[in-house]
């Protein structure tokens, strides 16, 4: 065997890298204060934070396209480039979660939270990197187990030991649609190995059933409609941090490795499927929109949000081009620093106050003026408004969708954008204009809090003038 393969997935060995340091350091070290005379636990938030920055030093450049173990492997300039990307949140989440993994109940199992969320990774890396079905679908459910842990993760409320149960039994059904619908596509092609397929597929009855599986299986982890009952309930059990991750990482992940499925495997089958795509696009859309105006509680608010960010991300693959891909990583970018910052802002006033409704917010600004103006900036942004980041992503998405010939799908996308304007203002309203005897109380966040917002902020300026960025992402893209 040619161990020399095993060069090519340095993102891969960098981050079990990262995940054995963090094992033995749990495993071996002081973690339990009440043990360690009065000392702190060695695995505090700067290691795997000072870990996933070396990671991500050492992973960010791209490299070459090339295969390995016969094709079930490969990786390619814009796989490091997407990696990257969630690399970079899985960091963010990190910052954000020190308030929370401080607390009493859950002060001693930080290296459990920290293994568990970097396994998910992990998986995520295998899942994009795949070349084979086999490969894919253990990536997938190496991702898709630790998570439902880390939603149960505050197991002893009742949200969260609910939630954990939604999720996984959602899982492991969607798992089930999936791999039956892989099953299909063995019996119709005798081949998993995505360079093999696209010369097999016909677009035979079975093979587009087979597929119609696969996308619903997908679809549970993307959150698109109408697969995406478990979502609201899910983020609001689960805690912020988790709700974060679900909401950025794993989805970008999906949805990038949907479109490389869609473009690789099943580009002979491009009508079929974006007949199916545009009906799924306007339905994840349309009814997270009007659902999320209902909503007063920020975090079911946040979850239909992301339903219907994951309808925009669809925009992107229609169309099946280089364009496409292009301005659907940018807009996975994007949305990484705009919705983690506003997840940033949830969780340290849940973790200070427990209040995570609408109205609890009602004259944040006069007590939190700088918390207040960080998230707006945030949902300016997730909802499109110029100059910042996310006008611009959605400007690409939109084009990108537009120059395929979608161009009812855009104004429908559109309009929802004007819809989604009110329930994004509505929560800026709270915070300025809206007035309150009892508002949260003033306090100063910790340092890791304000690195997670500084970072995000950062982020959302830059991408807002730097369009090199896009630019560069572009030269890496491929399309059909």
């Amino acid at each position: 065997m040619d161990y020399s393969q095993f060069l090519l997935m340095k993102e891969e060995l960098s981050l079990i890298a990262v995940i054995v340091i963090l094992f033995f350091a749990d495993l071996f070290l002081c973690t339990d204060a009440r043990k360690c005379e009065g000392r702190k636990p060695v695995v505090s938030t700067w290691f795997p934070v000072l870990l996933m920055a070396i990671h991500i030093a050492i992973t960010i450049v791209p490299g070459a396209e090339a295969d390995a173990f016969g094709g079930m492997y490969h990786t390619s300039p814009m796989h490091s480039v997407i990696k990257s990307i969630l690399s970079i949140g899985t960091l963010i989440v990190f910052l954000m979660s020190h308030e929370w993994i401080r607390r009493t109940d859950t002060l001693f199992k930080q290296g459990e939270f920290y293994f568990l969320t970097l396994s998910t990774l992990l998986g995520m890396y295998f899942m994009i990197s795949a070349g084979h079905f086999l490969m894919f679908f253990i990536g997938l459910e190496t991702a898709s187990i630790p998570l439902a842990t880390l939603v149960a993760f505050d197991k002893y409320r009742h949200n969260s030991a609910e939630a954990g149960a939604k999720y996984i039994l959602t899982a492991l059904f969607s798992s089930g649609m999936l791999l039956y619908g892989l099953s299909l596509i063995y019996g119709t092609v005798g081949t998993l190995y995505f360079a093999d397929m696209p010369a097999r597929i016909d677009g035979s009855a079975l093979q587009v059933l087979a597929f119609v599986f696969f996308f619903a299986g997908l679809g549970f982890k993307i959150s698109l409609v109408p697969f995406h009952l478990w979502t609201a309930d899910v983020y609001e059990g689960a805690p912020s941090t988790v709700t974060a991750y679900l909401s950025v990482i794993s989805k970008g992940s999906a949805a990038f490795v949907l479109m490389t499925v869609l473009f690789k495997v099943f580009a002979p089958m491009v009508a079929q499927w974006q007949e199916i795509l545009f009906w799924i696009t306007v339905a994840s859309i349309t009814v997270a929109n009007i659902f999320a105006l209902r909503q007063t509680n920020l975090k079911r608010l946040m979850a239909f949000s992301s339903i219907s960010q994951a309808g925009y991300i669809m925009l992107g693959i229609i169309g099946g081009s280089a364009q496409g891909m292009t301005s659907l990583v940018y807009y996975v970018l994007v949305y990484l620093f705009a919705n983690l910052g506003v997840f940033t802002v949830i969780n340290i006033i849940a973790q200070r106050t427990q209040k995570v409704t609408l109205e609890d917010y009602n004259g944040l600004y006069t007590t939190n003026p700088r918390l207040a103006f960080l998230m707006t900036l945030a949902l300016f942004s997730l909802a499109g408004i110029p100059p910042f980041a996310g006008f611009f992503s959605k400007f690409f998405i939109f084009a990108a969708a537009f120059h395929g010939g979608f161009h009812l799908l855009v104004f429908i996308a559109l309009l929802n954008t004007i819809i989604s304007l009110y329930y994004y203002l509505k929560v800026v309203k709270s915070m300025y204009i809206n007035k309150s005897d009892e508002p949260i109380a003033a306090f100063r966040s910790d340092n890791y809090t304000r690195a997670s917002l500084l970072v995000c902020t950062a982020g959302i300026i830059v991408l807002s003038i730097a369009s090199v960025i896009y630019d560069t992402i572009g030269q890496y893209a491929f399309g059909m």
